[in-house]
């Protein structure tokens, strides 16, 4: 054999093998910087900081990808106003914002089944829906025309009912009183009388202390008694009749999102979908202590709803959802498809958890 010509041919081909593989050793090492900002204040627990919150997304894209994308964080104010992401999203002044899908309700009124439905899916069965019955690709198709991208960030779980500065014992006693309450229950709570105001998280408690509103939903005993809430008012309803749970939206930018590579795009998926999980275990591990805080060593007031009461916010929604569907065919798209996936949820979660959960308590 002749060896250099073995040779010759040997370093030819690895030179047409590093020609050809040049441009995908460049493509892997582009980097990207992005902006994501939020409809939280700095340092609110869950919603900007801590396990499965977005500042802890953006940590661990970037440890994820090797520093490839990096995405530079900015809570309510710092960069916009607190409920101006998705505008800012969309334009492409930033590439991402974390917030609820029930603030664009004004927008994009399908958006709010994204977030919860009164009396509908909790945490297991929302994610089912999203994940794996329709629900994201439902989702996108509604955030398209705004050049988004949409997905699951985070969830709550189950919420409380709010604070009320006076007792509710009727329905009645909703006629006429100022209440902070977002997303579908705001329309079910209108339909009884409620003066329905939708405010940012750090403007709850002073609009609460000052009479503002008479009334307020937040989310759970921790993030609640962060806010001070318990000073404002005494009464803490619960039955979780509006929020069974609620889920943190992620809106990316579509011209951006498009510019990842499929690696990129998958790690920001997988992290989200990360952040969904850590998060709401994170809300299981914290609402416990500072709800037995709040009873004992607070004066709080806590209990559920009058059955009463919980009967007739579920006659009352039941009736707006429907003409809700009835008004709009692409309200009526989701709404079908989230009532026929809870129709066949509620079979199966009323032989599990629901007989799981009459157990625990019998032996409690």
């Amino acid at each position: 054999m002749d060896r250099r010509g073995f040779l010759g041919a040997g370093l030819a081909g690895t030179a047409a093998i590093a020609t050809v593989a040049a441009p995908h050793v460049a493509r892997a090492q582009q980097t990207f910087s992005w902006k994501m900002t939020n409809a939280y204040g700095p340092g609110a627990p869950f919603y900007v900081t801590g396990p499965g919150s977005p500042t802890d997304f953006c940590e661990m894209v970037g440890k994820l990808s090797g520093g490839r994308l990096t995405i530079q964080h900015f809570a309510a104010g710092e960069l916009i106003p607190a409920l101006e992401g998705f505008d800012a999203v969309s334009s492409g002044t930033v590439e991402m914002n974390a917030a609820n899908s029930y603030f664009w309700a004004g927008k994009v009124p399908a958006a709010q089944f994204f977030t919860c439905v009164p009396f509908g899916l909790n945490f297991q069965g929302q994610n089912a829906w999203i994940y794996h019955g329709g629900g994201l690709q439902l989702w996108e198709e509604l955030y398209e025309p705004f050049n988004l991208v949409p997905m699951p960030l985070g969830n709550t779980g189950v919420q409380m009912s709010g604070w009320f500065r006076k007792p509710i014992e009727k329905v009645e006693d909703f006629q006429g009183l100022k209440m902070r309450i977002p997303g579908l229950a705001g329309k079910v709570y209108a339909q009884l009388g409620v003066d329905v105001k939708l405010l940012p998280g750090g403007e709850i408690f002073p609009a609460l202390e000052r009479g503002v509103i008479d009334a307020a939903e937040f989310v759970g005993p921790y993030q609640d008694r962060r806010l001070g809430l318990q000073k404002a008012a005494k009464y803490y309803y619960t039955t979780g009749w509006h929020e069974p749970n609620n889920v943190t939206e992620l809106i990316v930018n579509k011209d951006a999102w498009n510019s990842l590579p499929d690696d990129l795009k998958a790690i920001v998926r997988a992290a989200a979908a990360a952040c969904n999980v850590i998060s709401h275990t994170w809300c299981e591990a914290t609402n416990g202590e500072a709800m037995t805080d709040l009873v004992k060593n607070q004066g709080v007031i806590a209990g559920p709803y009058p059955e009463a009461v919980v009967d007739k916010l579920r006659e009352v929604t039941k009736t707006t959802l429907e003409q809700l569907a009835a008004s709009d065919p692409k309200i009526k798209k989701v709404y079908d498809s989230f009532t026929d996936f809870a129709a066949k949820h509620s079979q199966w979660a009323g032989l599990s958890e629901a007989v799981y959960q009459t157990q625990i308590r019998r032996g409690a």
